[in-house]
C-alpha cells in the first residue's frame, strides 16, 4: 500500500470482503500521496446512488437541466480535481454508467447533465469491490475495458479469518477508541 501510494499515479483497486477496511486504505493512499498540490479526497458510494441521479453524481448539472435543478452542481468528476476520486464498490455501476466513466478516465473530460461545455478533471482514481471482477467481466456485467483501466495496481485485502495476528491488536485499538469515546480507562 506504501509503496503504491507513493511511487506510483495509477489507478488502485481495493479488492476485499465488505468490512476490510478498504475505504481506510484509500484514505492511507491519498494521504501519503506525494503530489505536490494535492487536493481533497471524494468519496462516492456506487451502491448509493440512484440511477435517475446518478448523471448528476458524477458529472454535475446545470442549473434547469431536469425538475428540482434549481441551480448548478458540481459532480464527483469536478470536486476530485487535482485530488482523489475512491469509488467505493465499484462493481455495483450499471452498464452505462461504466461506460460514462470509461469515457472520463481515457480523455480527462467530461460535460455537466444539461450542459454543452467539456471541462479538463485530472485526479488519482482509488476503486474499491467485494465482487470478482474477472468473473463479472466473464459474463458480461462489467466492462473488460474498464477492469483493465482500474486494475493497474490491484490490491487484495484478506478477510479477518486470514489475519488471525491481526485480532488482538484490532480489539485492542477498537477498545482504546471505545473508551476515549465513552470517557472510560
Amino acid at each position: 500500500v506504501v509503496e503504491t501510494a507513493c511511487f506510483s499515479a495509477g489507478s488502485v483497486l481495493l479488492l476485499g470482503p465488505s468490512g476490510t477496511g478498504k475505504e481506510l486504505l484509500a484514505r492511507l493512499i491519498h494521504t501519503l500521496d506525494r503530489r505536490a498540490a494535492k487536493r481533497d479526497l471524494v468519496i462516492l458510494d456506487c451502491t448509493t446512488i440512484a440511477p435517475e441521479l446518478s448523471g448528476s453524481e458524477f458529472f454535475g448539472h446545470k442549473r434547469g437541466a431536469f425538475t428540482g435543478a434549481v441551480a448548478a452542481r458540481d459532480g464527483a468528476f469536478a470536486l476530485a480535481h487535482g485530488g482523489t476520486l475512491f469509488l467505493d464498490e465499484v462493481g455495483e455501476l450499471p452498464p452505462p454508467l461504466q461506460a460514462q466513466l470509461l469515457r472520463v478516465i481515457q480523455e480527462g473530460q467530461y460535460t455537466r447533465v444539461g450542459g454543452i461545455t467539456w471541462y479538463g478533471t485530472a485526479f488519482r482514481l482509488i476503486c474499491a469491490t467485494n465482487r470478482d471482477l474477472p468473473r463479472e467481466v466473464e459474463q458480461g456485467r462489467f466492462r473488460a475495458d474498464l477492469y483493465y483501466r482500474l486494475n493497474v495496481a490491484p490490491l487484495r485485502i484478506p478477510p479477518l479469518r486470514e489475519r488471525g495476528d491481526d485480532v488482538l491488536l484490532l480489539f485492542r485499538h477498537f477498545g482504546a477508541l471505545a473508551a476515549e469515546r465513552h470517557g472510560l480507562p
